[in-house]
């Protein structure tokens, strides 16, 4: 027994982004390797499924805590990151808009996918984004429906906050932090379930997956990264005045790295709780905001749409104005605050998109059978880049209130502020 309390307690305090690694790498070799072990792919699928399990439970708790218990000094903080979460959204959709017509892209087709909702326009998107925040609460947890989640419960946390007594205040607190040490534990686990996602990819595509319409994957990978390192920090950068790539470059390192396997915000969404923890963040305001980005900070869909979209109008031999490719960033920045509630997310958007440039519906369907092909990687990196953006935009609010306050920022920004372990 003495031995398995050793192991257990070297495998806890080694980093965990070092277990991570070890288990990207060990995931891999075995998917070369052996391609045929049922059990290593199980782990994966039980990480992933564990963590959107516990995800909109914790959200509910967590925002229904937050405004119960929350003051006015929330406000100007979270006005603000919505505006970057919005700003930097509709900045990615014109970076992809801009870059689609200095190297145009067609798309070789071959199949036709299959869905059985796809809107037809921005009225439609529009219209699921009201009719699922107004959904039976019960119903949005049970299909992790966050929009109606994220509604339901700012609607009860305002509504307690003004007639629960402080007795229920604690008792929703309680409920959150107990929910919260669940959720560690399963994050503690990552290791063994990225090591599965990875071994099941592998074994399944090896490295096809590279070179299968490589020039219009290339293109999407480049805008997500121009954003994530260049647009992103640079929005950061004008709030805070300070170098921001620090802090971009931990949000990539604790909330890219396990987004990019997981291929979920809203499973990310644990993770993403505890680097704010550790940022030394005001749990009243990434308890709202972290959810709320999950929603609607869309950056890397925002690209998909804008990138994929165009690709379809130029194989169509369609000629397309600077001016009407300009009106794509608009409706790829709002269909973007969509897609979390669609199945398939930004991908099952682009027949929407195409619809501005009199693309049909079969061409655009069989776009979205190519974005299902390059999801493999696209999606990866597009969740990354989201799951990232919410966190690091959430902490460049908070702490530009520290600056206004006239508190320092943390050490690791140039400040004094010592952070949390």
């Amino acid at each position: 027994m003495d031995t398995i309390k050793q192991i257990i307690d070297k495998y806890n305090n080694t980093s965990l982004i070092l277990r991570i690694i070890c288990g990207l790498v060990i995931g891999a070799v075995l998917g070369l390797l052996h391609g045929g072990l049922p059990v290593i792919p199980l782990l994966g699928t039980l990480f992933v499924g564990a963590l959107k399990g516990i995800a909109p439970i914790l959200v509910l708790c967590l925002v229904v805590s937050a405004l119960a218990q929350g003051n006015e000094g929330l406000d100007s903080r979270f006005r603000l990151v919505i505006c970057l979460y919005m700003i930097s959204t509709f900045l990615a959709s014109v970076i992809a808009t801009v870059l689609s017509f200095v190297f145009p892209q067609t798309i070789k087709l071959s199949t036709v996918a299959q869905a059985e909702s796809i809107p037809d326009n921005l009225g439609d998107v529009l219209q699921n984004l009201l009719t699922g925040m107004v959904a039976n609460p019960i119903d949005a947890l049970l299909q992790g429906r966050y929009i109606g989640v994220l509604f339901w419960a700012v609607v009860m946390g305002i509504s307690a906050n003004k007639v629960a007594s402080d007795n229920t205040k604690k008792w929703m607190s309680d409920i959150s932090e107990i929910i919260s040490l669940v959720v560690r534990w399963i994050i503690n686990m990552a290791p063994f379930g990225i090591m599965g996602l990875v071994y099941e990819n592998v074994a399944t595509n090896g490295l096809s997956i590279f070179t299968d319409y490589g020039k219009l994957l290339l293109l999407l990978v480049s805008c997500m990264l121009l954003v994530a390192l260049v647009v992103d920090p640079f929005i950061a950068w004008l709030v805070l005045r300070t170098n921001p790539y620090p802090l971009v470059f931990r949000c990539l390192k604790e909330s890219g790295l396990t987004a990019f396997f997981t291929r979920s915000s809203a499973a990310n969404i644990p993770v993403n709780m505890e680097l704010c923890r550790k940022l030394g963040m005001d749990k009243e305001m990434y308890a709202i905001s972290i959810p709320l980005g999950a929603t609607i900070n869309m950056d890397g869909a925002a690209v998909t749409i804008a990138v994929m979209s165009i690709a379809a109008a130029n194989t169509s031999g369609i000629q397309i104005p600077l001016t009407t490719a300009l009106a794509l960033s608009f409706i790829a920045t709002l269909g973007a605050c969509g897609a979390s509630g669609v199945a398939g997310g930004s991908l099952l958007l682009i027949p929407m998109a195409c619809s501005l440039f009199g693309v049909d519906q079969d061409t655009a369907m069989q776009v979205v059978a190519v974005g299902f092909i390059l999801g493999v990687v696209q999606d990866s990196v597009e969740t990354a880049l989201n799951s990232a953006g919410d966190v690091m935009f959430a902490a460049t609010a908070e702490y530009a209130q520290w600056k206004k306050d006239g508190k320092s920022l943390p050490e690791f920004l140039g400040g004094t502020t010592k952070l949390p372990e």
